[in-house]
């Protein structure tokens, strides 16, 4: 069920409009607007066009379901896991449905394992310190901060730390399905 009243009454709160004032600006009575934010009726799309103008946002911005909206991730707060015979450091960054941001380091002279390996999505990579080797089928290259590659990643790949310090990679993966998503 969608919960478009909530959306509502915590924009009108965010925004410090009281509901007499979307009244006034639509022309709804204060008990029906009452009983949209608690969702005990269902407003018409015109009347939510309505809300939406007084509440100077958009109408797609009302229907959004809570995981549809803005991910905040603070960087005290991110989950960290290892991953791999190496035990890389993997920080989760935000996501949406279907991409997942982390930030991977690789210690002097580590991998994302000891052979390439392959998996659903797309993934695009910045190097944003150190130096490493990536390989993807028959194409390698080495990479320094502020290089970037991407690829899709159901061709066997992987990537080393070649330089000698650590060496730390923010990476996207996009999939299509909502599934647990590996790295590199």
């Amino acid at each position: 069920m969608m919960d478009i009243g909530s959306n509502i009454r915590m924009i009108r709160k965010r925004k410090n409009i009281t509901i007499a004032q979307i009244c006034e600006e639509t022309g709804l009575s204060q008990g029906f607007m009452s009983q949209v934010e608690t969702n005990k009726t269902s407003p018409s799309i015109a009347t939510l066009e309505n809300i939406a103008r007084a509440l100077n946002v958009p109408l797609a911005y009302l229907l959004l379901k809570k995981e549809e909206r803005m991910n905040i991730v603070r960087k005290d707060e991110r989950l960290i896991t290892t991953s791999g015979s190496y035990k890389l450091k993997v920080e989760h960054l935000s996501s949406t449905k279907n991409v997942r941001t982390m930030i991977v380091e690789l210690p002097p002279g580590s991998s994302t394992g000891d052979t390439p390996h392959a998996h659903e999505g797309e993934e695009v990579h910045i190097v944003m310190k150190g130096s490493i080797y990536a390989e993807q089928g028959e194409d390698a290259a080495e990479f320094h901060e502020g290089d970037s590659f991407s690829w899709n990643a159901c061709t066997p790949h992987l990537v080393k730390n070649i330089g000698s310090e650590t060496a730390v990679i923010m990476i996207a993966v996009y999939r299509e399905s909502e599934q647990d998503l590996g790295i590199v």
